[in-house]
């Protein structure tokens, strides 16, 4: 039973520490169970807890069993009710007896659940949870036109650096039918050979979720790169071209955008060798990463990467950088739009309705009556994503969602300094407009982007692709920070695109807006910024108010996991 004692002690509140999950588990010293397999355990009962907890909740579980902690309870429960081989426990131990005499009243509050939810079957519902999330004690219900829940597809990038879109229908995808709706992925079986070309990005298609490129050799060999649809939309966006000048990948590893970017200026193969994109990344160990992902993907002779550069370090008007056109900037952010993310998962603990049960008890802990969500995630991914753990409106969920903000500010600012760019991209993998619309509507207001003429790419001026894409910013968020300029709320709202997760788009949730330059007369301003963007306050004061809420990576293989 120590496996179930270890893996409990990665759920504590308690053990709400920095660090990702994988890193806790596999640096701990004191586990006496295998820790890949208490890493596995405790990443799938975070991500059914939602349901477990109101599974242990309704079935008072925790206040006939008081040796349970919440943890212990949620662990145990899992295993006896969706594990195939059940609670590893000899029959007549003392913790599995607990659970197991009242089987049938946790099993009758899960169909309850599933049924509630919109689900013909255990196995529909597992499906869902693995290829969405529970998302919430409701989750998401099946489309109303559909009899079956959606799942997310597994996307695939054609790498057109290497292979071409008829080359891979051809050879890879050989077997597979082709069809003409992205719902048939949707709601198909995992298993089905069925292949949708995407209408709105080149050189993407979208399989069944269960589908498996890991052994093929176009995988292998670095002929198709699995990316999620929506972290392709970036590159696509900025539509760079080599007239406009060199490129720059801010915040770059593990490389699937820097990669599509290289794809997008395949022309620049041309110039015979020379650097077309720099590929900036402050950690070194993921610019290691990343450096193999770009000789994977065949662009290893127009990428340079610069291991160990912070972005904001950079001195815009000095060679190279004073010759970058394009920049992509996709920088540290809460990870909230992720779909199927272990260590983005957050784990929802059961209560209980009396004070003190168990270990708890001799804290004097005072239980809430409503679940407590706390975090497995990685709190500070140095270098790359910074993950909120848990949207509860929270003073410290609030705090570090506007420290991120003003990081994102500093970084688009800092973007809008180089004397010869045209073009960027602004870019996040999160759901809240403090972080979207906030963060671009401050840069609009900057001094920067008046003195070196920065605005909106509007949508009738965006890429075919990208215009008749239909999900565009959130307009109420426009209306709280709109400031006086060419553009109205709606405009900036159809100006920015989100993608929004468990839709009919087959996405996860993400934001994306791009900025333009206007005439060149405009770029003769000073490099400095009017106010000094080290000081943070000076950046608070400038987010400040467009920030609204609303009340209502590391690479394994060319993996949409880890899509920066």
């Amino acid at each position: 039973m120590s496996l179930y004692y270890d893996a409990a002690r990665f759920l504590a509140p308690s053990e709400a520490k920095n660090g990702s999950l994988k890193s806790r588990v596999f640096g701990s010293k004191e586990l006496r169970s295998s820790p890949k397999q208490v890493y596995a355990l405790v990443a799938e009962a975070s991500k059914w807890s939602p349901i477990l907890a109101e599974v242990v909740e309704k079935s008072q579980l925790l206040q006939h069993e008081r040796k349970l902690t919440p943890g212990l309870a949620l662990i145990l429960v899992h295993d006896l009710l969706l594990s195939k081989s059940g609670i590893a426990a000899p029959a007549t131990h003392p913790l599995r007896l607990a659970v197991t005499r009242h089987r049938a009243r946790l099993g009758a509050e899960l169909t309850k659940i599933r049924i509630r939810r919109g689900f013909g079957s255990i196995d529909e519902l597992r499906s869902h949870v693995a290829n969405v999330g529970v998302g919430g004690t409701e989750g998401i219900i099946p489309n109303a036109a559909s009899p079956k829940p959606m799942q997310h597809p597994r996307w695939v990038r054609i790498n057109t650096l290497k292979s071409t879109l008829e080359d891979q229908l051809h050879t890879t995808f050989a077997g597979f039918e082709t069809v003409d709706s992205l719902e048939q992925i949707l709601v198909g079986e995992s298993a089905n050979k069925i292949l949708h070309v995407d209408k709105h990005v080149p050189d993407l298609v979208a399989l069944a979720s269960g589908t498996d490129l890991s052994k093929t050799a176009a995988y292998r060999k670095g002929l198709i790169i699995l990316q999620d649809k929506a972290s392709c939309f970036p590159a696509y966006l900025l539509d760079a071209k080599p007239e406009y000048g060199t490129c720059l990948d801010a915040c770059a590893a593990p490389g699937n955008k820097t990669t599509h970017l290289a794809a997008v200026l395949k022309g620049s193969h041309k110039t015979g060798g020379e650097t077309q994109i720099w590929a900036c990344e402050r950690d070194k160990v993921r610019a290691g990463i990343l450096t193999d992902m770009i000789g994977l993907a065949g662009c290893q002779d127009i990428v340079s990467v610069k291991a160990g550069q912070d972005f904001l370090l950079l001195k815009p008007e000095r060679k190279p950088w004073s010759e970058v056109g394009s920049l992509l900037l996709d920088p540290s952010c809460s990870g909230s739009g992720i779909i199927g993310r272990d260590d983005i998962q957050s784990v929802t603990l059961p209560s209980s309705t009396e004070k003190g049960h168990g270990p708890a008890n001799s804290r004097k802990r005072k239980r809430k009556a409503q679940p407590d969500t706390i975090s497995i995630a990685d709190e500070a991914r140095k270098g790359t994503q910074e993950v909120v753990e848990s949207d509860d409106g929270g003073d410290r969920f609030s705090e570090r969602l506007r420290a991120l903000s003003v990081f994102q500010l500093r970084i688009l600012l800092h973007a809008f300094l180089f004397p010869n760019a045209r073009r960027i991209s602004y870019s996040t993998c999160s759901i809240h407009a403090e972080e979207n619309e906030a963060v671009v509507l401050a840069a609009l207001k900057s001094n920067e982007a008046k003195q070196h003429g920065w605005r909106l790419l509007e949508r009738d001026e965006q890429i075919s692709g990208m215009k008749s894409w239909s999900i565009r910013g959130d307009i109420q968020a426009c209306q709280a920070g709109i400031a006086d300029g060419p553009l109205g709320a709606a405009q900036i709202a159809e100006a920015c695109i989100r993608c929004r997760p468990g839709t009919g788009e087959g996405t996860q949730g993400f934001f994306v807006a791009a900025f333009v330059r206007n005439a060149q007369e405009g770029f003769t301003h000073s490099l400095e910024p009017d106010v000094n963007r080290d000081d943070p306050r000076n950046i608070e004061d400038s987010i400040g108010d467009s920030v609204h809420v609303d009340e209502d990576e590391e690479w394994d293989g060319l993996s949409d996991s880890d899509d920066s």
